[in-house]
């Protein structure tokens, strides 16, 4: 299957059928115990928006997709498992058989989405539809993050090229290798993550460590032997021991290496005062007579550093921790809730945390070239406005490749063109965007809450789960 328009490696990265909650597999058994087969519709989501965060932005359907096509349970998994306690052999040869044969529908990757807009929706047995619950949440809530985090420096720096440097700092290696893929088709112009371009052609950046300096008993030397074995991406760290030192070394060098045929592309800042060494730099360089050789820093960046450094001489930035673990706010309050069951709707009624029940869809209207309203209507609801949640998977393959990822990002650059000026600032808009329960939904809610509990309470839960 291509993902991103470029053939994968046999393996897709995914976990096993064990890589869940333990939980799921206990109400599997009940489930199989009471043949609770029939079909349940279960709805992905966020319940609330993070501080300084206006919109965001839907990723990692493809990594959602292949969990679901590949679900299967391997033999050593089953026999762990038959080892447990309150797992019998029966329910484990039954375990055997598992595909998930569902369907889901949602919205496409790089989307912008806001709190209690169904991310994705899964139509399938209520066995398959339970099991799946972790890793989905796992796979769409941290891309959803990691795209949400970086589109935010794309808003900070909208002309710079951002690289992402953040494997090392991730919190594991199939999130460092998720997070490359959610950059890039959030706006990053390329990664340093060997493997996201090999498996998504996601363009790799990558220059040279100070240690590659410290090797050598001159800096100068360093630079030089880097540029010749790297002629075509002669990129040089110049702050090693001093900064300006560095770069004076650089223009030294730079005619000769030119004479060679080789052009110095870069200096790159990763120490001290960016803005203040930039500028320095920015004037040695261009007094030297190398004005085409760019600058591009680096060194615990986050958007807000990026911003502020938007009226100096640099040409690009390398962000690491700040995106890849999302610092600020290092998750999303994503849940997958059972919205009908037996073909009945269904809802949850917590304090603090009720659902809208029934199947979903968001029905979004723009009013001269900008977003105006989401409504969450019913999916059968005559309501004006584009549905956002379209068809991806029927039982249980998807209906077509996924897309390239240069056509998720064009539709990331078209969705930001429809923003509110408002809501692309890096902290809180005044207003929250408006997202409002249609009739449709209000009603059920109410006859559910009666068929339930005997009681009206529709409008009461209206007011206290109103998004924003």
């Amino acid at each position: 299957m291509a993902v991103g328009g470029v053939t994968p490696t046999p393996s897709r990265g995914r976990g096993g059928a064990l890589l869940t909650d333990l939980y799921q597999l206990t109400m599997l058994k009940a489930y199989w115990e009471h043949g609770m087969h029939e079909t349940a519709v279960f709805e992905l989501f966020v319940r609330r928006l993070p501080p300084n965060r206006n919109f965001l932005l839907a990723a990692g359907l493809a990594h959602a997709l292949d969990y679901l096509e590949d679900l299967r349970f391997e033999p050593d998994e089953l026999e762990w498992l038959g080892g447990q306690p309150g797992f019998p052999p029966a329910f484990v040869d039954w375990l055997a058989d598992l595909r998930f044969t569902g369907d889901v529908d949602a919205m496409p990757e790089g989307t912008v989405f806001f709190p209690e807009e169904p991310l994705l929706r899964v139509t399938a047995p209520l066995p398959e539809a339970q099991l799946v619950e972790t890793r989905l949440i796992s796979l769409l809530n941290y891309s959803s993050l990691i795209a949400s985090k970086a589109i935010r420096f794309r808003l900070a720096a909208p002309k710079a090229r951002l690289v992402d440097f953040g494997l090392r700092r991730a919190h594991g290696s199939e999130a460092g290798l998720f997070a490359a893929r959610a950059a890039y088709l959030a706006g990053f112009d390329g990664t340093a993550t060997a493997l996201a371009g090999q498996r998504w052609g996601i363009p790799t950046f990558g220059t040279m460590a100070h240690s590659f300096i410290q090797a050598h008993d001159s800096e100068a030397d360093a630079f030089v032997r880097f540029a010749r074995a790297h002629p075509e991406n002669a990129v040089l760290p110049i702050d090693t021991y001093d900064t300006e030192a560095g770069a004076s070394k650089v223009v030294e060098i730079a005619a000769d290496l030119r004479a060679e045929g080789i052009e110095i592309g870069a200096v790159r800042l990763d120490s001290g005062d960016l803005a203040a060494h930039a500028r320095r730099v920015r004037r040695m360089l261009d007094e030297g007579g190398f004005p085409g050789v760019r600058i591009f820093a680096s060194g615990s960046l986050d958007e807000h550093r990026v911003a502020r450094l938007a009226d100096v001489p640099i040409d690009g930035f390398g962000v690491g921790t700040a995106l890849t673990v999302s610092a600020d706010e290092p998750a999303l309050d994503s849940v997958y809730k059972l919205q009908e069951y037996a073909g009945r709707p269904r809802r949850k009624r917590s304090e603090g945390k009720a659902t809208w029940p029934g199947r979903k869809q968001v029905f979004r209207t723009c009013e001269r070239g900008r977003l105006a309203r989401d409504v969450l209507g019913l999916e059968d609801e005559a309501l004006s406005g584009e549905a956002m949640l379209v068809p991806v998977a029927r039982a249980g393959a998807r209906l077509r490749l996924d897309p390239p990822l240069e056509e998720i990002r064009d539709r990331v650059r078209t969705s930001l063109e429809t923003l509110p000026a408002e809501l692309r600032g890096l902290e809180s808009a005044r207003t929250p965007f408006p997202v409002e329960p249609s009739p449709g939904v209000r009603e059920m809610a109410r006859e559910v809450d009666r068929r339930s509990s005997g009681g009206d309470v529709g409008e009461g839960f209206a007011a206290t789960v109103r998004p924003g």
